[in-house]
This record gives C-alpha cells, structure tokens and sequence, in this order.
C-alpha cells in the first residue's frame, strides 16, 4: 500500500470555509510558545499540518462536513421533550448492517411493493422503540438511526438512504395530495448537513390541513406529533413524495385521508367511497359484519360496523349512529383511534367516560358531565381560568378551559371554539 503524501501549506487567513478555519485552529494549537507567552516565531508559522484532506476523503461524506463545519448537537430540552426544530446531518447512503442484506439494489431494480398500513407501522415500531437518533449507528433491523435511514426502513428499502438519494424512490406530488406514508423532504445541495430534514406523513390533524402527524426520527429519538405544513422551519423548501413501490390508493387523489362527504354513505347510495370505507372498517376488527365482504352499495353491514368502530371511541348517541363523519373517516384513513373489539370482548374501555354528546356543554346546561370535564381539564393542566374550581354549571371558564386545551393540540379556528367533540373529550381522558 502506497503511503499517502502530505504537502506542507500555510492555512489562508482570509480563506472562510469550513476546512481552512479548522487548519488553522489546528496550527495554532501547535505552535510552541516563546517567551512571554507568546508563539515562537522561527518554524512556526510554516507548521506541518497532517490533518484534513485524506481525512475528508476516507470519513462519511456529509458526517465529515459536519464536523468540519463544528456542528454542535442540540441539547435535549430540560423538560425531557424532543426540540422542535432538530438538526439532523445525514450519514451517506449504504448497505443494511447486521440484517443479512448484501447492500443497496441494482439501479435498475423495482421498488419493493408494500402497502401504506405496512409503511406507517413499520414507523410506529420505532416509535415505540424510543430509537435514540444517531447518523453512525444502526438499529437491529439493520438501518441507521437517522431521518432518512428511518424512512428507509419505514419505505422496506433494501439500503440505508439520505435525504439527497430518497427522492429517486419516490414521485413528487401536491402537498394537498398527500396521503400516510408519504414523505415531506427537504435536502439541501450546497450543505446536506445544514437543515436536510424527512418526515413520515401520518395524516392530517384537523380540516384546516395546516397540520399533520409526522413520524420522524431526530434528536433525541424517534417520535409522533402534530407539526405543521411542512415543517418547524424551512418550511417552504419542503416537497411531498410518493413511494413508487406503494400500493392502494390513487396516486393524487388524496381520497385515503380527505373526507368525501357525507352524501357519499347511508342507504341508497352506491360509490368507490362506500367500497373504501368497507375495506379499512375489515381492517380495523369489522370483518365479522360482512357476509360476503366490502362493496359499493351502502348496506346495512356498513352501518353496524362503522358503528361498531364510533362506539370502540367511546362515543354514544348521534356521535355513533353509523354513518361516517369527518372524524370517523379521519380516524380510519390514519389508523388512529381504537380498534373494533372482538365479538363478546366488550364495550370500549374508554365506556365510564364515553363522550355524552355535545348537547351537554352549553350556556344554561348544568349536570354531572361538564363537572367531570373540568376535573380532568384541571388534571391535565388546563385549568387556569377557574376562580373557585369546576362544578356542574357551564361557564366562560369551561370554555376558555377547553379552548385552550385544543390549542395545546395544534388546532384553530372553529376546531378551538371552547366546545368539546368526540376527539376533544377522548384526547382529554385518553
């Protein structure tokens, strides 16, 4: 093996990039010192500085960008949470390690086909996992413990990904047309270690489309939570990817997660929709209410079951009276929400706190339910605005109460009224 030849040079003073200002604190650590404390002039100013460029050439490209641009890591948050805005350097793309694949596939083979129920709990897993954020380790799945190893791995790559090779595994779409599973990517070309960012799309987190679920892997470890479109910063340089290999689900339509309307169910009506609604129903516990399985025509099976699963929420009355809403529809395209039990396992277990109906928190309304809302308002921290405590009569207190725990869930305007729903009330005694 040839030894590698090292030139002796003198750092630029002027020069401001990343690699000269490092020769130069590299040099100056080395100069020995005259007297008086100051650097001895004869020899020093000339000083062999063996340090960067094979070491650029043979470290990970953009890990060693960032360490010659002194990255510093964000700190975890004193409250133990995750920082909204993470830097997140990218390792390079790679082979799986550990996991018995042999590297990366041939340019020209498929995407490996998957679904996108598949893509989003393949991310819940390391969710769950509480994977800590790393760009030189790997998780036992064999990919790495950055943003776009993890959509590697949520995506079933045969390889570990960056944010500068995912989007050939994709096509690029709307943002409005944005469906779970698909990812919002920003990679930045001039430094891929300077705000290079990927999240999973989970679903929307209200009507207003300002919001969405993001799975995403980034300091300190994997997480879920509602961010907005597209994201904590650089927002506008963010741009929504379709897995090619995804199946189910037309591309651009948005129909997985936008609501169609209620028009499209209840008797008499017959629509792809109804045929849709059938199928993540079977998904979620309702095989059991159809005979010969999901089809256009609204039937009686799709209203007990849709049913079955407005129940399994927790909800009563019209809240679960089987033709689907927003909410509902919303809950099954993300896979949110609880699941319909087994037949003769039971009611939800949510029942000793089932959602009573909006009919009960109004001006002049006095009973047990909204005493109990405020009780568990102030259980979760958002009681400030009682002067003596809840009780069973409604006040501007409950409702500036409720208004800003919605808030708290990044919803606004009429989804932060002050007036408890279905979710507002799960979200409070889940």
């Amino acid at each position: 093996m040839t030894v590698p030849v090292f030139e002796e040079y003198e750092p630029a003073i002027d020069c401001g990039c990343a690699g000269c200002a490092v020769r130069r604190r590299s040099a100056a650590r080395a100069l020995p010192v005259g007297r008086g404390g100051h650097p001895a002039a004869h020899g020093a100013r000339r000083a062999l500085v063996l340090a960067t460029a094979a070491g650029v050439v043979l470290s990970c490209g953009a890990a060693g960008a960032s360490a010659a641009a002194g990255y510093v890591p964000l700190a975890p948050r004193a409250d133990g949470g995750a920082d909204p805005e993470p830097a997140t350097p990218q390792g390079e793309k790679g082979p799986l390690r550990g996991a018995g694949a042999s590297g990366p596939p041939s340019a020209g083979s498929a995407a490996p086909k998957t679904t996108r129920a598949e893509i989003i709990d393949r991310a819940k897993r390391w969710v769950s996992a509480k994977v800590p954020y790393s760009m030189e380790k790997y998780w036992s799945d064999g990919y790495r413990q950055d943003c776009s190893g993890y959509v590697s791995m949520a995506w079933n790559l045969g390889s570990n990904e960056w944010t500068g090779s995912l989007a050939a595994y994709g096509t690029r779409i709307a943002r409005a047309d944005l469906q779970p599973g698909d990812i919002l990517l920003f990679h930045n070309p001039a430094d891929p270690s300077e705000g290079s960012h990927v999240t999973i799309f989970g679903g929307w987190t209200d009507s207003t489309r300002t919001r969405y679920v993001a799975y995403e892997q980034a300091r300190p470890r994997t997480r879920k939570q509602s961010t907005p479109l597209a994201y904590w910063n650089n927002s506008d340089r963010y741009v929504a990817y379709r897995y090619k290999g995804v199946t189910g689900g037309s591309p651009g339509s948005g129909s997985s997660t936008a609501f169609p309307g209620a028009e499209q169910f209840g008797p008499g009506t017959k629509s792809d929709h109804v045929t849709q609604l059938g199928r993540m129903l079977v998904q979620r516990g309702g095989e059991r209410f159809y005979a010969v399985g999901p089809g256009p025509v609204w039937t009686a099976a799709d209203q007990r079951a849709t049913q079955a699963f407005q129940r399994a929420q927790g909800w009563q009355g019209e809240e679960a009276d089987g033709l689907p809403g927003p909410h509902t529809w919303h809950l099954l395209a993300t896979g949110d929400g609880r699941n319909i039990p087994a037949a003769g396992a039971g009611g939800s277990p949510n029942t000793a706190v089932a959602f009573p109906g909006r009919g009960y928190f109004k001006p002049g309304q006095s009973n047990s339910h909204v005493d109990r809302l405020g009780e568990q308002l102030v259980k979760k921290g958002y009681g400030k605005h009682y002067v003596s405590g809840p009780d069973p009569r409604w006040t501007e207190a409950d409702r500036r109460n409720v208004e800003a725990f919605q808030r708290a869930q990044g919803w606004r305007g009429g989804a932060a009224d002050g007036y408890p729903g279905p979710e507002t009330w799960r979200r409070l005694f889940a």
